[in-house]
């Protein structure tokens, strides 16, 4: 699954990161991104009921694949797995999650800030690094200091991604982007309005792509 899954994030450039208190919005949300396109989502645990939202898009959208996202234990994990999470992500790393993961034969995407942090995730067997937060870390040129020392290690970098950026972190070297809130039009889902919603994300996943 771990190569699939590489693939499959750089095929798709950019990774919706779902993160919203209300369900309802987060699952709009997650309709109109595989409507127009979005193959790779991550839902986060921060949204109530994320598991059933995972078992609900899972059953709509058996073509996207779907992770979970800010798990922080091994609980997490777990109950994510079995919802139908095919990989996990942390903002760090975390032991548990990591051994929960292996367990479960699902790829574990942890976050790292540092150059330590990126060798050591690598070396303890994820094939795929989120570099978190990628802008307060230095934005593209940190990822691009990065990709020169670390070739061999896919990163996928995380926090303050915008339409406007994301392509100077691709070529920058990055596998993916991930892209939360300035994907995720909550303003307009928030106000019913999702015909506004779905261009705004047909615009930003046309311009970041």
């Amino acid at each position: 699954m771990t190569d699939h899954l590489t693939r499959a994030l750089r095929t798709a450039r950019i990774v919706p990161v779902i993160r919203h208190p209300a369900t309802t919005i987060a699952e709009t949300a997650c309709h109109l991104l595989a409507q127009e396109g979005a193959r790779v989502l991550e839902i986060t645990m921060t949204v109530p009921d994320a598991n059933g939202l995972l078992q609900r898009l899972g059953a709509t959208h058996p073509d996207v694949i779907l992770g979970a996202g800010t798990v922080l234990d091994a609980a997490q994990a777990q109950a994510a797995i079995a919802s139908g999470a095919q990989f996990v992500v942390s903002p760090c790393w975390c032991d548990t999650v990591a051994a929960a993961c292996r367990a479960a034969q699902i790829p574990y995407l942890p976050g790292a800030m540092t150059p330590g942090e990126v060798l050591h995730h690598a070396q303890a067997g994820a094939r795929v690094v989120k570099v978190f937060p990628a802008d307060a870390a230095g934005g593209p040129g940190f990822l691009r200091a990065l990709r020169a020392v670390f070739p061999d290690i896919a990163l996928m970098p995380t926090g303050g991604i915008t339409p406007g950026n994301a392509a100077d972190y691709l070529a920058a070297g990055a596998l993916c982007v991930g892209m939360g809130g300035n994907l995720l039009p909550a303003a307009a889902l928030e106000a019913g309005d999702e015909a506004t919603a779905r261009d705004l994300i047909r615009a930003a996943l046309n311009g970041a792509g």
